[in-house]
Formats: C-alpha cells, sequence, structure tokens
C-alpha cells in the first residue's frame, strides 16, 4: 500500500521558521509517512531534520541537475534539471501541502496545489504567502481544492491527521 505523502513547501532562505517547519517534519515522521520537500535548504532543511531526526523517509526534489545540491537530511534525492518548474512535481506528489511562510516560490507551489485540487494547509501564524493566500484566494474556481488555514501547531497537526483519515476512508 502507498505510504501516505506529505510535502512542505516555504523559502529556503527561510529561518525565522525553522522550529515550526522542524516541528511539522518531526509530526510526519512519527506518524509513519513520507516528507518531500524541495530538498534545500531554509523551510526545507527544517522539515526534513526534523522527519530525518524522527526515522522518517524524507525526499527532496530538487531543481538542480546534481545530487550535491540537496541538505543532508534528504534520504532520496530527485535531482530535475529544470529548475523551478520542479514545483510542479513536488506539488503532484502530494497528499497534503503545508505551507509554511512563503515568497514567489511558494506562491508557484500554491498555485499549482489548487489547480491540481490538493489539499493545502496554510501556516497563516508564519506569515508570507501562507498568510496572504487565506485573503486572497488564487482565484475562484471551485476544482476540489481546499485551503485550511492553521493559526497554530496544534491546528496543523488536527487538520493534517483528519486529511489523511478522511482520504483513507
Amino acid at each position: 500500500m502507498k505510504k501516505t505523502q506529505i510535502v512542505i513547501i516555504g523559502s529556503a532562505d527561510d529561518t525565522e521558521h525553522y522550529d515550526t517547519a522542524y516541528a511539522i517534519g518531526s509530526f510526519v515522521a512519527k506518524n509513519g509517512w513520507v516528507l518531500i520537500t524541495g530538498g534545500r535548504t531554509g523551510v526545507m532543511e527544517a522539515a526534513s531534520k526534523g522527519a530525518h531526526d524522527h526515522g522518517g523517509i524524507v525526499v527532496g526534489i530538487l531543481p538542480f541537475d546534481r545530487f550535491d545540491g540537496a541538505n543532508q537530511y534528504c534520504d532520496i534525492v530527485i535531482p530535475t534539471g529544470i529548475g523551478f518548474a520542479r514545483n510542479s512535481m513536488n506539488v503532484l506528489s502530494a497528499d497534503v501541502v503545508i505551507s509554511i511562510g512563503g515568497k514567489a516560490g511558494t506562491l508557484t507551489e500554491l498555485a499549482y496545489a489548487w489547480h491540481y485540487g490538493k489539499p493545502i494547509i496554510s501556516c497563516v501564524f508564519t506569515g508570507g504567502w501562507s498568510k496572504r493566500i487565506i485573503d486572497q484566494p488564487i482565484d475562484d474556481r471551485n476544482n476540489g481544492s481546499v485551503i485550511y488555514p492553521a493559526y497554530s501547531l496544534d491546528d496543523v497537526f488536527k487538520i493534517l491527521v483528519t486529511i489523511v483519515n478522511t482520504s483513507r476512508e
């Protein structure tokens, strides 16, 4: 049976939300789910370290054409060589997308997640596009995607468990 795949998105230069990303990555691993990120630094590295430290499987999907661009906590590294077009691959790999903070790259992933009908948990408390997306939805299409606002880590955990359990029914 396929393992549940959780994608965490956020900026490579974001160290402000390290503890949040680490905690969510840890939660993913403790539940036996696979963590997927863009494999780089910042939010991606913090989430990867959290999952790694708790025995999880960590997949990094890189924009580069080489393995050495990945953070040290990735167990599986997928170098795409397609630059940030790889954001589409990240999102398509997700059962659930969790957004932490975020700049332009995160916005593209949120748009892909919306377009592909993926459930999105948006960490409103981390600012960036994760906060702005709640007030400014991508568009008015009803494509099955839902953006769940999370105002705390506890919200993230509760919403994530609910989505995963509902999808298994």
